[in-house]
């Protein structure tokens, strides 16, 4: 009787760990392959991505090439994925490749873009960044002294960390001045707070706590500007620029920085501290907020960085030449630069790409690399904060942006495709 039950446990065993392996293959088989393909009109761009499926070539603006030698139905384009194969369209447009596991089953649709040449010059300065935020942003609640000496906490379970304070009795307010002149112009009558909460919008009654003469508090904290150093990865021809790689985020609240208007300064690193396994190290950078040394606007935050224009070409890249964008097929496991100014000058440190990932679930962390130049290891122990937008090279190529940094391990860190930031 025993050995029947063993049998029968044995199966489910066995069939339980058959039907995981299949789910786990089926996704790592999803995440082999792009979502998305960027390629140059009138260039052959190679693929080798090694998988089990064929792709049918849909809704194509131009003609679509390819080296295999395929079967053509109905007028589509066959691709056997397995093998290296080759793509070419004359000019711009999109088109999307259907993949077939075992030629029968759709797997997904792959997006392809067909885009003229692109030419950046690769930074790698660090800039200093203020930004105010679009409204005011709640980091939580806590409680108050009242004129009677009790403790009261108006706002507990009506405002939460990340909420935007947009309005005070439908009155718009963008700072924290405004916001306390009004709480305590209205007394210890209750205000009617609209809030923009995760996108939506809401309203809520809060009766404020008179806390001293003429006094008034919600017991809320508040923020309504933030200011720190990054790197600036390029700028196009037309002065457009991306940074950092990642978004501006709050420290509190860890939510994204939701933008009202934002500006780019010059500024000076002064110090270096080194990274450490568990404790990862920063750049202090003095920033001089003169109208002299204002480079351009902040005009978006996103997951792959901040963006906008630049009023005039920082110094220091007076002399620098425009170099070609690679894309994601054309990187390779193996030798890398990362370009930045940590030395107080300019200049390329080696790395190491130790790991591709197409289809990673965080916009920013594509790329996996070590640092192995033996000057950046001495000097910041790896990447250190404030590095966020240093330039990848690979190639001859700018291929990405360094975004972060392994904590318990500063040589290595990872980064985002430059075509991500380029096609935000």
């Amino acid at each position: 009787m025993w050995y029947k039950k063993f049998q029968r446990q044995c199966r489910w065993l066995a069939l339980t760990g058959l039907v995981f392996i299949c789910i786990f293959s089926y996704a790592l088989l999803l995440r082999s392959i792009p979502d998305t393909i960027r390629i140059v009109a009138g260039r052959e761009e190679t693929f080798d991505l090694k998988v089990p499926v064929t792709g049918e070539v849909q809704d194509q603006e131009a003609e679509v090439f390819t080296n295999q030698s395929p079967t053509v139905d109905s007028g589509k384009l066959h691709i056997d994925m397995n093998d290296t194969f080759t793509l070419q369209a004359e000019t711009e447009g999109k088109f999307s490749i259907i993949c077939k596991l075992f030629g029968i089953f759709d797997l997904k649709e792959v997006s392809v873009e067909v885009i003229n040449e692109q030419m950046v010059v690769p930074c790698g300065i660090p800039i200093g960044i203020y930004v105010k935020t679009d409204g005011i942003l709640a980091i939580g609640s806590g409680p108050v002294t009242g004129m009677d000496g009790m403790s009261y906490e108006p706002a507990y379970h009506l405002i939460k960390s990340g909420d935007y304070i947009k309005t005070v009795n439908d009155q718009v307010v963008s700072t924290k001045e405004e916001l306390i002149e009004l709480v305590n112009r209205y007394g210890d009558r209750d205000i009617v707070l609209g809030i923009l909460r995760q996108g939506n919008y809401t309203k809520l009654r809060i009766q404020p706590v008179q806390t001293g003469e003429e006094e008034y508090k919600l017991g809320i904290w508040v923020r309504d500007d933030m200011a720190g150093v990054g790197t600036m990865t390029y700028y196009t021809a037309d002065r457009h620029y991306g940074a950092l790689g990642h978004p501006i985020s709050d420290a509190d609240t860890s939510t994204t920085i939701q933008l009202g208007e934002g500006l780019l300064y010059e500024t000076d690193i002064v110090g270096i501290t080194r990274g450490e396994k568990g404790k990862p190290g920063e750049l202090a950078g003095v920033i001089d907020y003169g109208e002299r040394y204002c480079l351009g606007t902040v005009a978006g935050n996103s997951q792959t960085g901040i963006y906008g224009v630049l009023n005039k070409i920082p110094r220091e890249l007076s002399d620098t030449e425009y170099m070609e964008v690679g894309f994601k097929q054309e990187m390779e496991i193996g030798p890398a630069t990362i370009i930045s100014y940590v030395s107080g000058r300019r200049q390329e440190y080696d790395i190491a790409i130790t790991s591709l990932d197409y289809n990673s679930p965080s916009a920013n962390k594509g790329i996996q690399f070590q640092v192995t130049d033996p000057a950046l290891l001495s000097l910041t122990g790896g990447i250190v904060q404030g590095m966020s937008g240093s330039p990848i090279l690979q190639n001859g190529r700018l291929v990405g942006a360094v975004t972060h940094v392994f904590i318990q391990d500063p040589t290595r860190g990872y980064g985002v495709f430059i075509e991500e930031m380029l096609g935000r």
